[in-house]
């Protein structure tokens, strides 16, 4: 890599690897594996910066959840954190903190592909096609893959129930 492709990059890495590692953050649910995943997500990105025409921020995207799905294959285990929540001495003012907790919970119980299809369509806001642009499938496939999601995680985590069957859940 020239200097001035360099200097490009390492603008880059560091104006946009704070929301990439919340992204990451919510597909892990780990502080640990979501620095881990960036790392290497823009590590590739590094790799294909001579490739990138325009903006290089939907190619790290695109890295970061490939690498996100695909790590099942590098593992020699599929631990998935369940952590319960502790007894609350003191009530959560805003209720957000715990709705937070109960979510990634719940969405550490999903598997990586319905994970990354409910954090891109919610916490990222981002349309149909979008994500099936990202994830490399069919806009039907995205579809179909948020509904069972959607569905198993009523399931895995019933505590979210009323959350998930709201109007705003799925806006």
């Amino acid at each position: 890599m020239d200097a001035v492709a360099e200097r490009e990059f390492l603008e880059f890495a560091r104006t946009r690897t704070q929301v990439l590692l919340r992204s990451a953050y919510a597909l892990t649910g780990q502080q640990q594996s979501a620095e881990d995943l960036v790392q290497s997500a823009l590590a590739k990105t590094a790799a294909g910066w001579r490739r990138i025409d325009a903006d290089p921020e939907p190619y790290a995207r695109k890295v970061l959840y490939h690498e996100f799905v695909s790590w099942w294959r590098r593992r020699s285990t599929h631990e998935v954190p369940t952590p319960e929540l502790p007894d609350q001495h003191a009530p959560d003012a805003t209720g957000r903190s715990t709705t937070r907790l109960m979510l990634h919970a719940g969405l550490a119980r999903l598997g990586r592909r319905q994970r990354a299809v409910l954090v891109l369509r919610y916490l990222e806001d981002r349309s149909t096609s979008e994500v099936a642009e990202i994830l490399g499938c069919r806009p039907g496939t995205v579809a179909s893959q948020t509904a069972r999601a959607l569905a198993r995680l009523r399931v895995v985590a019933p505590e979210l129930r009323e959350l998930l069957d709201s109007e705003e859940a799925v806006r």
